[in-house]
């Protein structure tokens, strides 16, 4: 398998960011939606959780595609089907059409997800955190980028160019991608329904995975909660900002992505400080609500409340990947699937609650709603601490090297 070179490292990490912004693209547009198409707020939010719906659905059936079949005309052909299906939600008739789409923008949004285990897999062991880091915060600037991108085109050209504009970029990348990645055959010569099975297994025979995974839920679903909120309430009074407005904001999450990059420098070097963190990162995630929870007349409050508060999400997220993707050799697309459809299935969870919350309680109930989801986090991170104390982590599992299996 060709090594993990650093130019192979930034299309990778252009790929996940182009790519993992089109799950967030709905996020700021759902007030100026809602209004066009005649639907109430809590309506309008169907679209991200349909968008993280989808994304969880591939999680679970796509993505362990990546170690059976070669990547690059997977890749690829995931890519061409997200243009096609972001084209047409541009011309979509209404909210119904617009989201089924969504799903499908999900669904194939999931090649992010088989890019990072591919890239952790190419890259030596003493380098893998710093890897994780830099595609991660390359994630993390799409996620970012997306909603500033999407308030300012809405704000000029109508919330439908943006899914216009998006699908271009889509196919020059498809295109791209097709050409520029490197060629390879499957990793594991195994079919898909003893992929699956494995998949099961490493479940069951790994807690840390398990815990780690209930971890990244829980932290998503108060990220998911804060962001699809956080638009009605700057929409709406003291604020009354518009979409271009309401997309500059999230540029205040930019920290999280140096928070990203050197994270994950610093767990290759010092491995045993990961427990540690996580906790002290889940635990300034909960006092940002608090901070949060003050910013419903104050900008200067929302501000610093969602520097924190991004920063200690991405700070989890990397953390806890650094972690499982050490547990086996290879085949890491199944650590993928296992974490990141309980991470999207949480990320939709924390939508729905926290619309609702929004919509009968106001800012507070949002912020209140986070706050307990930060609390289920503390007791995963709790829970997994006998697991990863130092001499206790199992050696990578049997039978997930690259081999044949039946």
């Amino acid at each position: 398998m060709q090594a993990l070179s650093a130019a192979l490292v930034r299309l990778l990490a252009l790929t996940c960011g182009i790519t993992v912004a089109n799950v967030y693209y709905a996020q700021p547009l759902l007030n100026t939606i809602a209004h066009e198409l005649g639907t109430s707020r809590s309506a309008a939010g169907i679209l991200v959780t349909a968008t993280q719906v989808g994304f969880a659905v591939g999680l679970v059936f796509v993505v362990p595609l990546g170690d059976i079949i070669a990547r690059r005309p997977l890749i690829s052909a995931l890519l061409a089907v997200n243009a096609v299906a972001l084209a047409a939600s541009a011309v979509a008739p209404g909210l119904r059409v617009l989201s089924a789409l969504a799903v499908l923008i999900g669904v194939s949004s999931v090649v992010v997800q088989m890019v990072i285990p591919y890239a952790a897999t190419l890259a030596r062991a003493e380098q893998r955190g710093r890897t994780i880091g830099t595609l991660m915060g390359a994630v993390l600037l799409g996620i970012l980028l997306s909603r500033t991108f999407a308030g300012l085109v809405a704000g000029a050209a109508g919330w439908r160019c943006v899914y216009a504009v998006a699908a271009g970029l889509m196919a020059v990348l498809a295109v791209v991608v097709s050409r520029v990645l490197p060629a390879g055959g499957r990793e594991v010569e195994i079919g898909y329904l003893g992929q699956m099975r494995a998949v099961l297994r490493l479940v069951r025979s790994e807690p840390v995975l398990r815990w780690r995974s209930l971890i990244g839920a829980a932290q998503f679903a108060t990220f998911s909660c804060f962001w699809s909120t956080v638009t009605f309430q700057l929409a709406g009074p003291p604020f009354g900002y518009g979409q271009a407005e309401i997309g500059l904001f999230a540029l205040v999450g930019a920290l999280g992505a140096g928070c990203v990059l050197a994270g994950g420098r610093l767990l290759d070097r010092w491995r045993r400080l990961r427990w540690p963190v996580t906790g002290a990162g889940i635990a300034l995630l909960l006092g940002s609500f608090g901070v949060l929870a003050a910013g419903a007349h104050s900008l200067a409050w929302l501000v610093v409340g969602a520097l924190v508060m991004d920063a200690c999400c991405q700070i989890v997220h990397v953390t806890n990947q650094a972690v499982i993707y050490d547990l086996v050799d290879a085949a890491r697309s199944r650590i993928a699937t296992v974490y990141m459809t309980t991470y999207f299935v949480g990320g939709a969870l924390g939508t729905s609650v926290g619309v609702a919350a929004y919509d009968r309680y106001g800012w507070a109930g949002a912020c209140t709603v986070s706050a307990a989801l930060c609390g289920i986090a503390l007791l995963g991170w709790l829970a997994a601490h006998r697991h990863e104390r130092p001499g206790l982590t199992a050696p990578p599992a049997a039978g997930l090297a690259p081999s044949r299996e039946g």
